[in-house]
């Protein structure tokens, strides 16, 4: 199975290409055309020109999780292509929020874009076969809302406001020739957690890479080296990280799995 990775949208990028906070990956795997995220505004649409790539030609789109630096671009994607619909986790909505102080700041996806687009956001749930050899893999840790109150983020319910459980984020898993690739933007719900998930839905199949966001960018050193290391010991072949990593972050990683780890940047091109 051939599979191409080419990153659309990143904090980092080079030549002619922009950056902003945010992600966006175009995968092509055999003759489908799967974009994971849309970047925080519409530079994700701009990118994909400057790279070659035609928005009309991308058959299915794939949102990690329910958050602005992933989904902004959403209303650009629905109006340069008019057939491929995009698959949220069955739990996104609008109700996510980041809290500072006494402030609950909205961190979510553009508000009514649900509404708006009923008939091109497919709602999934469960384990879900999206096409030959890619799914849509949820979270099956349990307590992952002790994550969500640590790092402030929250959801909120007629009950108040409730520490997010990242029910909505969800791993984009390819199974290509070198083993399975997984593809989780922020992984919120934990690195490790992420791959033990996969394994645990494909037990017969080898975990070749990682590729997303660690959100290690506000985390003690200690806890960066730990990750690392965790990762390591998966016998995972490749790890490719930016995004909510950042800078910092990815060195220390870099000095733990060497020649293992390479940085996102836009315009990235990864072969499987």
């Amino acid at each position: 199975m051939s599979t191409k990775l080419t990153v659309i949208v990143d904090n980092k990028s080079h030549e002619e290409l922009g950056g902003e906070w945010g992600l966006s990956i175009l995968a092509e795997h055999n003759d489908k055309k799967i974009l994971l995220d849309v970047g925080s505004s519409d530079l994700f649409a701009e990118n994909m020109k400057k790279l070659g790539f035609d928005i009309a030609d991308v058959d299915y789109g794939v949102l990690s999780h329910a958050h602005y630096d992933h989904a902004n671009g959403l209303k650009r994607f629905f109006t340069d292509n008019k057939k491929a619909k995009f698959y949220f986790r069955e739990t996104a909505d609008e109700r996510c929020y980041h809290k500072k102080f006494i402030f609950n700041c909205y961190i979510g996806i553009p508000k009514h874009i649900i509404r708006d687009y009923p008939d091109r956001i497919e709602m999934v749930s469960g384990d879900y076969k999206l096409c030959d050899g890619v799914y849509l893999i949820p979270h099956k840790t349990p307590g992952l809302e002790k994550i969500g109150k640590r790092e402030s983020m929250y959801r909120k319910t007629k009950k108040g406001m409730i520490p997010d459980d990242f029910s909505h984020e969800q791993s984009l898993v390819l199974d290509t020739d070198k083993g399975l690739v997984i593809l989780n933007s922020c992984s919120h719900g934990g690195t490790i957690n992420i791959i033990n998930e996969v394994k645990s839905t494909f037990p017969d199949k080898h975990v070749h890479a990682l590729i997303g966001g660690f959100h290690l960018f506000n985390k003690p050193e200690d806890e960066i080296r730990a990750t690392a290391k965790a990762i390591k010991e998966t016998g995972i072949d490749y790890v490719c990280t930016g995004h909510c990593t950042k800078d910092r972050a990815y060195g220390i990683m870099k000095e733990e799995l060497g020649d293992k780890l390479e940085q996102l940047r836009a315009g990235l091109v990864m072969e499987f």
